[in-house]
């Protein structure tokens, strides 16, 4: 099982920057697509941004133009630049990952889960 590990979260005030990390496990063999996800208290979990192998990105429209998702193939690691955070971007961030492990079999993994607090 492919586990991922997530870095970055913390407390920011309005208009400050955070960069989330997510590592795979050495198992992940061919990673298609990453993304990130958030949810905040009393919703549903939400997609942020996401990147395929290919390097195509989708961003939801309230991060678009202050998000950016990268990822680092060789490392096996997405990342997730956030800048002019605003309060409404607190929430919990998940990573998700999907590919395909060195046994050539099919993974889809979530990370634990780090928090991202944007309050004065």
């Amino acid at each position: 099982q492919v586990q991922l590990v997530e870095s970055g979260g913390g407390l920011v005030q309005p208009g400050g920057s955070l960069r989330l990390s997510c590592a795979a496990s050495g198992i992940a063999f061919r990673i298609l697509t990453m993304g990130w996800y958030r949810q905040a208290p009393g919703k549903q979990r939400e997609l942020v941004a996401a990147i395929t192998l290919g390097g195509t990105t989708n961003y939801a429209d309230p991060v678009k133009g202050r998000f950016i998702i990268s990822r680092d193939n060789a490392k096996m690691t997405v990342y997730l630049q956030m800048n002019n955070l605003k309060p409404e971007d607190t929430a919990v961030y998940y990573c998700n990952e999907n590919g395909t492990t060195i046994g050539l079999k099919a993974f889809d993994s979530w990370g634990q889960g780090t928090q991202v607090t944007v309050s004065s």
